[in-house]
């Protein structure tokens, strides 16, 4: 990286960045410990400069690892503090069976996605090329003090399921062998070697479009090591879809949650408020089919429809069709629906992060999440999804968590969100347990490791990412909490009459499984359940 180069060349501010080190090591804040020392040209030292200068140390035998000192002097520490480490990718330009009216075309992108956009435009800047997305991204993350031991995959880029099969392939081989750091001839190769590579998969995230999903589809998602699907379903009102042009009913919305429910897959939704059509109130009521027609997401992403010039939204607006709504009113519209999501649900956006130059009318801001908890707060209300209550960074006593298992009903199944919690209500970990009920799609033709059983289809334990074997003082991982939301959810599963129990483990999460009482299978990791197989 061109900055590093340019730091290690400069014993000035080397020298200035081990003074602030030993002013935080002594006790002050970071940011005042950067104050007393700026630059001689002016301006501050950057915290990457700290991070580079500080691993250097270490590794000098100057100074012992502290990982709790690292995580004081690390940018943006809350990019893991959820337990893993993100790298997104994005595919190359290729056609979209969608014709949506509110979707920015650019040649040079794939559809949906601007240039500009931060994570777009790391996948330009490497020409899409999935080795060297993943490989700069790991490069960038360890030079500012993030742990890229346990990775999550998200693959950007529109209808992945449209892309042709070979090419699908190959890029998720390049991004495992770029985890690897090692090239495999094939995709299997490639994931055996992942399964104790020093930077293991431990998800893999694609987005599609519901008519894109069928039993076979899922199928082929698994052999790639596709555990979270995110899909655009925008609205759930057949007329809005529509006048939008969106090229898919609510009804195949809530088949294609159901198939993947059935296949074990996490589910992200994308909804998409104002669109042409739509207004505030038939917005918080198109929300709530949410959590009463049974699509019952997982994740959600909020993502108010933006008015951009290279849309054929834009005519609409021309022609005086299409009035985007101010901030003033998406606020208060997310303020209003944001207490109503249950508490297995985890919000991970409110807005998109279009830069707001391309925005020609409507809403500009980006930090809409923080405008929405402030009127909240004015509102004396508070929301219960899982990003709102995660423990992140905070200290846990084990014991004094408390187990929660909350049952609700999804179409044709019936789910169990297991939660460890702290005194605070905090989430400290959780388990996402699914229970095939009668009605529910027959996956088994394709998937056969699913007959007669239950789904594990999410473990998660919160605190900052650690390396496998390592601990720190107050940290939720590796105090055995996922080991015991497992046994929870066996003993769930076989009070329930299932005689198998299966896991939608990722490819770096295999042995992890397999250590815990589960044994391999075609696609998915399986238990007999006692006394029932």
């Amino acid at each position: 990286m061109q900055w590093h180069a340019r730091y290690q060349q400069s014993p000035e501010r080397e020298e200035l960045a081990r003074l602030v080190l030993e002013d935080v090591r002594g006790g002050l804040d970071v940011f005042s410990a950067i104050k007393r020392h700026p630059l001689p040209a002016g301006g501050y030292l950057p915290k990457s400069l700290l991070v580079q200068v500080y691993q250097a140390m270490v590794e000098a035998g100057e100074w012992e690892p502290d990982r709790q000192f690292l995580a004081r002097i690390r940018m943006k520490p809350v990019r893991t503090l959820s337990g893993v480490t993100t790298v997104t990718v994005l595919t190359a330009p290729y056609p979209c069976p969608g014709k949506c009216i509110f979707c920015p075309t650019d040649a040079r992108m794939p559809k949906s996605y601007l240039p500009d956009e931060p994570g777009a435009m790391r996948g330009l800047q490497n020409e899409f090329d999935p080795y060297r997305q993943v490989a700069t991204r790991l490069t960038a993350l360890r030079a500012t003090g993030h742990p890229t031991e346990k990775i999550e995959l998200l693959i950007l880029g529109g209808t992945f399921s449209a892309y042709r099969k070979d090419y699908q392939e190959w890029f998720v081989r390049r991004c495992f062998d770029a985890l690897n750091e090692v090239d495999s001839p094939t995709l299997a190769e490639a994931h055996q070697f992942n399964e104790s590579a020093a930077h293991r998969n431990v998800g893999l995230v694609i987005e599609t479009r519901p008519d894109e999903i069928t039993p076979a589809e899922l199928a082929w998602l698994r052999k790639l090591g596709v555990t979270k699907v995110q899909m655009g379903v925008q609205s759930m009102n057949d007329r809005i879809l529509a006048l939008n042009k969106r090229g898919h009913t609510a009804a195949e919305t809530l088949k294609a949650c159901s198939l993947l429910r059935a296949g074990g897959f996490k589910i992200v939704l994308h909804w998409m408020p104002n669109l042409l059509g739509a207004t505030p109130a038939s917005d918080i009521e198109d929300f709530a089919h949410f959590w009463s027609d049974g699509y019952a997401p997982d994740e959600l992403k909020i993502y108010p429809c933006q008015l951009l010039a290279n849309t054929d939204l834009y005519a609409y607006w021309q022609r005086g069709e299409y009035h985007p709504y101010s901030t003033e009113e998406l606020v208060d519209l997310i303020a209003t629906i944001k207490p109503t999501i249950p508490e297995y649900c985890r919000v991970n956006r409110v807005i998109r992060d279009i830069p707001s130059t391309n925005v020609v009318e409507g809403n500009r801001r980006t930090s809409l999440r923080q405008d929405v908890l402030e009127e909240l707060a004015r509102r004396g209300q508070a929301c219960r999804c899982v990003r709102c209550r995660e423990v992140r960074g905070e200290p846990v006593a084990a014991a004094e968590l408390t187990l929660k298992d909350m049952p609700y009903s999804s179409a044709y199944a019936e789910e169990h969100f297991l939660q460890f919690l702290t005194p605070q209500d905090r989430i400290a970990g959780y388990l996402r347990l699914s229970l095939p009920q009668p009605g529910a799609p027959d996956v088994t033709a394709t998937l056969p490791d699913l007959k007669g059983a239950a789904l594990i289809r999410e473990v998660h334990v919160y605190g900052q990412s650690l390396l496998v074997g390592e601990e720190s003082p107050g940290a939720a991982q590796h105090i055995g909490l996922g080991t015991r939301l497992i046994q929870k959810a066996a003993e769930i599963a076989a009070a329930a009459g299932f005689r198998r129990l299966a896991v939608i483990g990722a490819v770096g999460t295999r042995l992890y499984y397999q250590s815990r009482g589960f044994e391999r299978g075609e696609l998915y990791q399986v238990m007999a359940l006692s006394g029932r197989e």
